[in-house]
Formats: structure tokens, C-alpha cells, sequence
């Protein structure tokens, strides 16, 4: 492991990469504690402290861990990349209903820009109305030091052009840096309350508590892990063909099924859902939204898992249509064993995605949920498991992986590599 990352420093195009992922992240970072022009800081978050023992508290908990403070700080950050998250999303969920954006996808290049080009506008759109509410709240617990008028203005533009400047820093990491830049922010957000989390457990735990949360949080990064990289692979052969004095085919290969194969969105989606009642409950002050549907109450843990397992059948299908997948196989000349192509080979994809997709929705469930059981068993606001767990994880081995390649490619040692590799000879 030490001659690995030694090795990343010997490699120009890595180093320079991990040096300007290294710059972008203090970036973030630093601005995560600029606060919008007008805000007074104590007088909200003395309202957020507030609200945090009333119907909100757990959504302003669980958005403040992907912002990594900045809500808390009402920075120009405040939103991080949650519209552009949100945007995507919603655009993804359209292209299985809208043939027009499933045929852009299809386009190559040319169409992946457009794509992206409208996932941009709609972040624009997203972040404009998120950062309103947000101003309007700040307004409402009399938090801005300007006019009322005035500070809405102000502060709406400095959120959005916060968002969107770190969608644009998320793009320059990816383009020139190490991982996804975008999911590299919000891994950055999670991580950076990971030493809070473990002075809270300090102060708030007994020795015997602390060393079985410990447990527990290895336990889960571990079953992450195992999770995210295991798949069901379906063998599909190819018949050999005769063209012109060429022989093409005869080869055998595989379709892989992830057992996680929506990732976080899911959860993401089903969260999303979930905080409008909570936030309904708090912008009209009703008690009886706040008990029925309060982060932490039954009926809102009993929904949350239910969305989460919906979605996750969703958006499986959404990623892996078994009636492309067939007909692709079948356009190549490929077939399963013992299966006839067609309808069968489509009825076989599909068993086999929905009884793979059945396990992944289950761990998403208890993954999901885990937070609310911890918090609620351990007394301290530690939010272990769940989205935050998933995303650092993934994202993670992402960044290993693709070091993994450069060093390897350069006939280096890599993290996952035992012993060192020879030379070209």
C-alpha cells in the first residue's frame, strides 16, 4: 500500500490529476463557510437549533450531512449539487416515458451533450426555486441583516450561482482530475462531518458503546463493499459467421445484473419524497403531520422502506430493459444456453433481473433505515448507513479503481495488486 501511493507521484498525468482534485476539494470546502451577503449566521442558526427539535429537525439533519455544514452556515454552497442531482434524476425517470430523450441517449456523443445540456438548464430552473424557499426561510425566522426584499434577491442569485459554479468545478474534476467530480463533492460534504460524528460518539458514548458502534460502522462498510461489486452474470454465446473470407463470432461473454444496480438513487428518490410532508408540517406548524409523519415515526420509517423498494425495482428497469438487451443479443447473433431467442430469452432476462433486483431492494431497505436505528438506540445525532455510507463508499472504490488503471497501465503496482508487475520485455 505504501509503495502504491508513492507510485502515484511517479506518474505526471496522476499526480497533476490527484494534485488538482486535491485543490477543487479545498475549494469546496473553503467556500462551504462563505455565507451569502446579508445572512446574519447566529440568528439562524439559532432558528435551525430550534427547528431541530421540532417537525423539521430530521430533514435539516439529513441535508446538512450532504452539505457538509453549508446549510448550517447558509453559504453560497448552501445547495451543493442537489439540483443538478435532482435534475438528473427527474430527466433520467423522462427518457423511459419521453421516446424523444431515450433516442437522444442513443446518439453517441452529439447526443449525450444535448443531454447534458439540458440537465444543466433544469439544474438552473431547480436551483433558482430551491434557493427562493431557502431565502423566504431565512426571511421568515428573521435571519437576513437586509431588507426583506432585497436579501431574497441577493441571496437567491448567490445560491444559484454558487450551485452552479460547483456544477462547473464538478465537471473540471472529472475532466482533469481523479473520479466523478461530481460525486466527489458530495462525498466531500459526507466525509467532512465523520470527525464530529466521532466526538459526539466520545462524549456521548461509554467505551463498550463506542467500540460496538465501531463494529457496526466496519460491518457496513464492508457489506457495502460486497454489495456494490457483486453481480449475476447471465452467459451468452456467440455463433460463428462466414462473411466474405472472414470468420466473425464463435465467442462467448456475459451480461452482468449488479445486485445493487440503482446505486443510491433510490434512496435518494424515496428521501426526496419523504422530507415534503416534513417541511409541509413545518412551514404550517402542523402538530399532526409532525407525529405522523416526523423523520424517525413508524409510518414514516413503514413509507420510506416501501419507496425504497419501489424505486429500486424502477429504476432497475429503467437502467436494464430486458426487451433491448434481447433483441441486442439476438441482432448479433448471440443466444443463451438453452434458451430460444425472443420472447423466452426476454421472460429468462427478466426473472432474473427481478429476483437479483429483489435482494439489492432488500439491502437498500435495511441500509435505508439503519440511521434511524442507531440514532435512536445510541441517543447522539450520528448518521451511520444509509445514502451518506453508500455514496462514500462507491465513490471510494471509484477513485481506487481508476488509479488502479493509471498505475497499472504504467506497469506500476497498484492498490489492488499483489506483488509488482514485470516490465514490457
Amino acid at each position: 500500500m505504501a509503495n502504491a501511493f508513492r507510485n502515484i507521484f511517479k506518474i505526471p498525468e496522476l499526480r497533476d490529476r490527484v494534485i488538482f482534485t486535491l485543490l477543487a476539494l479545498i475549494a469546496f470546502r473553503v467556500g462551504s463557510f462563505i455565507p451569502i451577503p446579508g445572512i446574519n449566521v447566529d440568528a439562524w442558526q439559532a432558528a435551525l437549533s430550534t427547528t431541530q427539535n421540532g417537525a423539521a429537525g430530521g430533514f435539516v439533519n439529513f441535508f446538512d450531512v450532504f452539505s457538509g455544514g453549508a446549510l448550517k452556515n447558509f453559504s453560497i454552497f448552501v445547495l451543493t449539487v442537489t439540483p443538478y442531482i435532482n435534475a438528473s434524476i427527474i430527466l433520467q425517470l423522462l427518457s423511459s416515458v419521453i421516446p424523444s430523450l431515450k433516442e437522444m441517449l442513443k446518439e453517441g456523443e452529439s447526443g449525450r451533450k444535448k443531454f447534458a445540456s439540458y440537465t444543466r438548464q433544469l439544474t438552473m430552473v431547480l436551483a433558482l426555486l430551491q434557493g427562493l424557499m431557502l431565502s423566504l426561510a431565512a426571511v421568515n425566522y428573521r435571519a437576513q441583516a437586509l431588507n426583506g426584499f432585497l436579501f431574497v434577491v441577493l441571496a437567491t442569485i448567490s445560491i444559484v450561482a454558487g450551485t452552479m459554479f460547483l456544477l462547473w468545478l464538478g465537471e473540471m474534476m472529472t475532466e482533469k482530475g481523479i473520479g466523478n467530480g461530481i460525486s466527489l463533492l458530495i462525498f466531500a460534504g459526507i466525509v467532512s462531518r465523520y470527525p464530529a460524528y466521532a466526538a459526539q460518539a466520545l462524549v456521548g458514548l461509554t467505551p463498550i458503546e463506542w467500540i460496538l458502534l465501531l463494529v457496526i460502522a466496519v460491518t457496513i462498510v464492508i457489506t457495502v463493499v460486497a454489495v456494490q461489486t457483486s453481480e449475476r452474470r447471465i452467459n451468452v454465446q456467440y455463433a460463428k459467421r462466414v462473411v466474405g473470407n472472414k470468420i466473425y463470432g464463435g465467442s462467448s461473454t456475459y451480461i452482468p445484473v449488479k445486485v445493487n444496480g440503482g446505486g443510491v438513487i433510490p434512496v435518494i428518490f424515496a428521501s426526496a419524497i419523504m422530507t415534503l410532508p416534513d417541511m409541509i408540517s413545518r412551514f404550517t406548524k402542523n402538530t399532526v403531520d409532525d407525529r405522523l409523519f416526523g423523520m424517525g415515526s413508524p409510518l414514516y420509517l413503514t413509507l420510506f422502506g416501501v419507496l425504497v423498494f419501489f424505486f429500486t425495482y424502477f429504476y432497475s428497469s429503467v437502467v436494464m430493459d430486458p426487451n433491448d438487451v434481447a433483441n441486442n443479443i439476438k441482432n448479433y447473433g448471440g443466444f443463451i444456453p438453452g434458451i430460444r431467442p425472443g420472447k423466452p430469452t426476454t421472460k429468462y432476462i427478466r426473472n432474473v433481473m427481478n429476483r437479483v433486483t429483489f435482494i439489492g431492494a432488500l439491502f437498500l431497505v435495511v441500509i435505508s433505515l439503519l440511521p434511524y436505528l442507531i440514532r435512536s438506540t445510541a441517543g447522539v445525532e450520528i448518521w451511520i448507513g444509509g445514502t451518506s455510507t453508500l455514496i462514500a463508499v462507491g465513490v471510494a472504490l471509484d477513485i481506487v479503481q481508476q488509479m488502479e488503471q493509471h498505475m497499472i497501465a504504467r506497469q506500476y503496482e497498484g492498490f489492488m495488486k499483489k506483488g509488482k508487475l514485470r516490465g514490457r520485455r
